[in-house]
């Protein structure tokens, strides 16, 4: 699996599986899989977004826009719109 995963198109509708930073609840982890965005995915790397690091939702701003993660052990904070969250995909 590389960094980034297309998305699939197909003629059907299919209910959409896969789960992103966005999704996550307040105190909820996950681990980065992959970028979905390649035109996002420079400025997510270059943010401490890589595959295989832990993110944590510690916080979201009370309208749900801007989200706040902790990126590692390092206890990184990084401050996201919904939109840039929804690009970087989760493993499970």
């Amino acid at each position: 699996m590389g960094l980034f995963r297309r998305a699939a198109r197909s003629v059907s509708p299919v209910v959409d599986s896969r789960r992103t930073a966005r999704d996550l609840r307040v105190g909820e982890s996950g681990t980065i899989c992959c970028l979905e965005d390649p035109e996002m995915a420079l400025k997510l790397l270059e943010m401490g977004c890589l595959p295989g690091v832990q993110v944590r939702l510690s916080g979201r701003a009370p309208l749900g826009d801007p989200l706040m993660l902790v990126l590692g052990d390092e206890e990184y904070t990084l401050s996201l719109r919904a939109s840039e969250a929804a690009t970087i995909l989760l493993k499970g």
